[in-house]
């Protein structure tokens, strides 16, 4: 059984909305938490790791960008995908420059945005910013660490560390 990954939607828009939450519940691949604003963004991502954000640009209390920002200034390293309606080569260069890792215009093919979110994925996985929800523990294979909430850390060998990466990734460990 494969571990699935925790994505965060972020847009106003209702609709297109729950359409990208049923679309990524047809893939037994993704657990998916839906939001409609930045700052209901900016908390869920203080409260839990998702292993990548879908971030609209225009959003009722502030702009994506800013929010994008934001999240990194608190941490977040999992990759932040913006969507937007508004084409243009300078607002795609406002996006990357605000810490997004890509940039996709609406309307887009569902198709195509799941082999480029794949893709953020999987290099996701192999860097140093990566962080695995293993049961009641969160591992930071960068820092050789399982940390349980309310408890003390606990620290791995090289060795450990690497299992646990192999073993996540294979599909070997449920959470």
């Amino acid at each position: 059984m494969s571990v699935k990954k925790r994505l965060l939607i972020v847009d106003d828009d209702d609709d297109l909305r729950a359409e990208l939450v049923e679309q990524f519940a047809m893939y037994n691949e993704f657990d998916t938490e839906d939001v409609a604003t930045a700052s209901a963004a900016i908390a869920a991502t203080k409260e839990k790791d998702f292993d990548l954000i879908l971030l609209d640009v225009d959003l009722p209390d502030m702009l994506g960008t800013e929010a994008c920002q934001l999240m990194r200034k608190a941490g977040v390293g999992a990759p932040i995908v913006m969507l937007t309606g508004n084409d243009g080569e300078m607002n795609e260069i406002l996006g990357l420059n605000s810490g997004a890792n890509d940039y996709i215009t609406k309307p887009f093919r569902f198709a195509v945005m799941l082999a480029r979110l794949r893709a953020h994925l999987r290099s996701f996985e192999q860097s140093e910013d990566a962080v695995f929800q293993i049961g009641p523990y969160t591992f930071k294979p960068a820092l050789k660490k399982l940390e349980q909430e309310d408890k003390s850390d606990i620290r791995l060998t090289e060795k450990e560390t690497n299992i646990l990466k192999y073993l996540y990734r294979a599909g070997g460990i449920i959470t």
